[in-house]
């Protein structure tokens, strides 16, 4: 049995984040359905569509017509979840809008994920990935050598977007089993975003600038080696870049060097270019340093670490033969996913009994009264309560005294841990893991991050923890997984963009480039949440927790999964390359006299209409010119001198989709980003104003968001053991022996002298 085994899902999405959402559902063996227009998915020519849509049954329905419009009511009439992605208006139009659907079926759970918004002048448009980008100032933090946004070849909004989906539709169906009642649920292309980018201005703390294609950073940067190949140096924290300079006989230059990072820079790609990259990647792993060759996707998936750790599974199509794509991306062990079929075209629909459900009084956000003990840091760990505290979890950071290696008052830590409570507590003191056993029999949740074994060390392992608590759910993140001989290895997200493809997809044919966002950090960050919201959903039928197992590896297979969906014969996926503003000609970034647009033409038609406006030749073929060709250059000469807000204009008025591409400046003043509520302010008690993202979902019922601001290190810690049933006196002697530490106020760490009172 899985965790959604009996769900009942009817899916009208297409493209990717919809079905994608329903995929990692259905994984779970939630029973889909697929419903189709006439002809299809968009997308059903495309790769991506046999992930997307594995483990489903797939029907075609055509809405407009009064019969096929009733048979989806039917559907939907015995269905836990609807799932659409229909742009603003048009589920009015069919009477399939949440308001009416949950009105008549109180027990459903009506889910609508569209591309952009949900409301306002871009929130109609077409589907396209770089759009979506261009309106959220995303494409221009991507790092870039020269001063215009950048096209992402990955859709990593799309991506996120999906997993929040499954996430959010997973807490709301938790939020049914206590009130016996369904709701809207709203998952957009601008909570994507919001995933993946952490948008956050700090007003006291001047913003970072942007960075460049292989890094700005010397410890944390790709470099090119004597044999032309490229790795990425993943030193991010001081031992281990002391440890890269000790293979480099530099160690006595370490601390000039930290001082000017330039000349480091420039003496680093110097003397990396005297060996060859598996002579630099031998003697770096014989010292513990963190670092990853640059490779293909395609080597990457079919690779032995892929396959140590289970992640790759093939699967056979009548017509294509042997088809392989990523697995699951996250082991339960009591209730894990599987893979059991590909698309299953056509075929009968099921005939759903309606579910009735007695209503129960319940109140709060989706996931209120969930315990979230969080030892998370850096990124993907941290990142992940504050997914799960933005859902209404109560989340608990705990730092040890040396603090979360991450932890500083710049914008990303600020956005990555909003919403918690921070507790001090040092394991290794005596005392404090009995506290913290004592923490947990009360907990629902505990993540980490530590690398392979550390758990067991500490005495904290899924073991000793089931032990105190049978209920208790324990989730640990690492970097390789927990099988073969990588599995003990540190790990740092860009090690995995570059083993895993992502650094050379987005370079194409030129150099390979760093992924700004943090792609596959935020990606574990979200299926952490994901699959803890799948087991507290499995917990309540069979009342025993289970272990959580997933890896940053696994999201670099999640978060490129259209792209590694392999067979004979499959078409090649779109390359980026050297400051990259799109895939062809019609569908790419242009400069205005004022700013960015970008534009996508996916018909001969569109394209005759942007040749009309612009007075441009389209010529023979023009949907398959290149980027940089002569159309393209056509194009960008006759926008070069014309207002950004007037050729907009005028391309919609012609039915040509485009958009604006913001800078990050402007998307914080941004209306239609405002319509939609992307960004909200709040104060920190200690460095003042912010600017973050709202949220990663909309309820209809249940409304959830943040509720407190991010932590000092230790800032609550009595205040959370005094909530958590902790007598005064343990308190103080826990304070006075180091177990427990509080803050100063001042975003360090108080000193308590023995026999003091208790803050």
């Amino acid at each position: 049995m899985s965790a959604y085994r009996g769900v009942r899902i009817v899916d009208f999405s297409q493209g990717v984040a919809g079905p994608m959402a329903a995929m990692l559902l259905g994984d779970f063996e939630a029973e889909v359905v697929k419903v189709e227009p006439p002809g299809g998915d968009r997308l059903k020519h495309q790769p991506g569509y046999l992930a997307f849509n594995r483990n489903k049954r797939v029907v075609e329905l055509d809405l407009d017509a009064a019969e096929g419009l009733a048979a989806a009511k039917t559907l939907i009439a015995g269905a836990d979840v609807a799932i659409f992605d229909a742009a603003p208006g048009r589920l009015e139009a069919l009477g399939l809008d949440s308001a009416t659907l949950t009105a008549t079926f109180p027990a459903l759970v009506h889910a609508w994920m569209p591309p952009y918004g949900t409301t306002g002048r871009w929130s109609g448009l077409p589907a396209h990935h770089s759009l979506l980008m261009g309106l959220t100032s995303a494409a221009f933090r991507q790092g870039a050598y020269a001063d215009q946004p950048i096209h992402l070849v990955l859709p990593i909004a799309w991506y996120a977007q999906a997993v929040l989906g499954a996430a959010a539709i997973g807490a709301a169906l938790l939020e049914r089993s206590r009130s016996g009642r369904g709701q809207a649920v709203t998952v957009s292309g601008l909570h994507g975003v919001a995933e993946v980018m952490n948008p956050c201005n700090v007003a006291s703390v001047p913003p970072m600038p942007r960075g460049t294609p292989p890094g700005a950073n010397p410890r944390y940067r790709l470099y090119q080696c004597a044999d032309g190949e490229w790795f990425f140096l993943g030193t991010l924290f001081t031992g281990f870049y002391r440890k890269a300079f000790a293979v480099l006989g530099l160690e006595d230059a370490f601390e000039a060097l930290e001082d000017d990072q330039l000349a480091a820079r420039d003496l680093l790609e110097g003397m990396f270019l005297t060996r060859t990259r598996d002579e630099w990647l031998e003697a770096m792993a014989a010292n513990d340093v963190p670092c990853g060759p640059v490779r293909r996707r395609e080597a990457w998936f079919a690779s032995q670490a892929v396959a140590d750790g289970g992640l790759r599974l093939t699967l056979e199509d009548p017509q294509r033969g042997a088809v392989a794509m990523p697995a699951p991306p996250a082991e339960l062990s009591m209730t894990p996913a599987s893979v059991r079929s590909l698309p299953r075209l056509g075929g009968a629909l099921p005939a759903w009994e309606p579910r009735v459900l007695a209503a129960r009084p319940s109140k709060g956000p989706p996931l209120a009264g969930v315990k979230v003990l969080n030892l998370g840091t850096v990124i993907a760990g941290a990142y992940a309560g504050t997914l799960l505290a933005n859902l209404g979890a109560e989340v608990i950071k705990i730092e040890g005294p040396e603090a979360d290696p991450f932890r500083s008052d710049g914008a990303q830590f600020v956005g990555y841990n909003r919403g918690v409570r921070a507790l001090g507590l040092n394991l290794r003191e005596p005392g404090a893991r009995d506290l913290f056993l004592d923490l947990a029999r009360q907990a629902d949740v505990v993540i980490d991050n530590y690398r392979l074994g550390v758990r067991g060390r500490l005495g904290i392992d899924y073991p000793a923890l089931k032990a105190v608590n049978p209920r208790i759910i324990s989730c640990s993140i690492n970097a390789y997984g927990t099988k073969g001989p990588r599995a003990p290895l540190p790990g740092f997200d860009p090690l995995l963009q570059a083993e895993g493809g992502m650094m050379a997809g987005q370079g194409g044919e030129g150099d390979p480039v760093l992924h700004t966002i943090a792609v596959n950090d935020v990606a574990t960050a979200s299926v952490v949440a994901m699959s803890v919201i799948a087991a507290l959903n499995a917990r309540e039928r069979t009342g025993e927790g289970q272990e959580i197992l997933t890896s940053l590896m696994a999201q670099s297979l999640l978060f490129q999964l259209g792209e590694l969906v392999t067979y004979e014969g499959r078409p090649p996926n779109d390359p980026g390359g050297p400051d990259c503003v799109g895939v062809r000609a019609l569908h790419r970034y242009y400069a205005c006299a004022d700013g960015w647009i970008g534009l996508v033409c996916e018909t001969e038609a569109e394209a005759a209409r942007l040749g009309q406006v612009l007075a441009v030749e389209m010529g023979g073929a023009p949907l398959s010119e290149p980027r940089d060709g002569e159309l393209a250059m056509r194009v960008a000469a006759a926008l070069t001198g014309r207002q950004r807000g007037e050729v907009l204009e005028a391309l919609l008025t012609a039915g040509v989709a485009a958009a604006p591409v913001l800078r990050g400046t402007e998307a914080y003043d941004d209306p239609w980003l405002a319509e939609n509520g992307f960004l909200e302010s709040w104060s920190h008690g200690r460095l003042g104003p912010a600017l973050s993202s709202r949220g990663y979902a909309d309820f209809s019922r249940t409304p959830s968001g943040f509720t407190r601001p991010t932590p000092d290190i230790g800032q609550h810690s009595a205040e959370i053991l005094r909530d958590w049933g902790v007598a005064e006196g343990r308190i103080a002697d826990l304070l006075a022996q180091g177990a427990v530490f509080a803050g100063d106020g001042l975003g360090g760490i108080a000193k308590v002298s023995q026999g003091a009172s208790v803050a």
